[in-house]
């Protein structure tokens, strides 16, 4: 079997909720073999999340409450994709909310999907560094507590298992790798 007969088509296709944020639909879809199934899809616009490097030695980080856990949560800066807008320039606007800060230097890393068994929500990831503080400006119904974190610190908070966040994970995971890699 290869990848090509993986595939699945859509047979149907039906928008069950559309919100602000996201939308669920319902899709029937042809598998390979020719039966029929249902797929509950979360439609999501696309995100961005920034690893902002501070100082040479520490990252921003910022905690937040997130409803759907009930947990406040260690996070780097984040946000949605506005519609229209690239992700360097949601990064950009994102950075400057969350910290106050901009970026002389961003630079895309990688992006990801975070949960592609049931949503399409895709993340890009940006590493921003040469950072000019300035003010937060924070949207009307967000609110985080932000500060520098060195990195032994996120270490420690790693090995003590207390970060939960996925893209904070992978960002602080390869933000440690490349600082054993090459001293800045």
């Amino acid at each position: 079997m290869n990848s090509h007969s993986l595939s699945e088509r859509t047979v149907k296709e039906q928008i069950i909720y559309q919100g602000r944020i996201l939308n669920l639909v319902q899709r029937t879809v042809a598998l390979p073999n020719g039966s029929h199934t249902l797929r509950e899809i979360v439609e999501h616009p696309g995100a961005v999340a920034i690893l902002a490097q501070v100082e040479p030695d520490s990252i921003w980080c910022v905690e937040q409450f997130r409803a759907p856990i009930g947990k406040t949560l260690l996070e780097i800066p984040a946000g949605k994709l506005e519609v229209g807008e690239t992700p360097e320039a949601c990064a950009h606007r994102e950075l400057g909310e969350e910290t106050g800060f901009m970026a002389k230097q961003l630079v895309h890393l990688f992006e990801f999907y975070t949960s592609p068994g049931f949503s399409n929500e895709k993340i890009h990831l940006f590493y921003a560094t040469d950072l000019i503080p300035g003010t937060m400006h924070l949207d009307e119904d967000e609110f985080v507590f932000g500060r520098a974190y060195p990195r032994d610190e996120i270490k420690q908070l790693l090995e003590a298992g207390q970060i939960h966040d996925a893209k904070t994970l992978i960002a602080i995971q390869w933000w440690i790798r490349l600082k054993e890699r090459v001293r800045f």
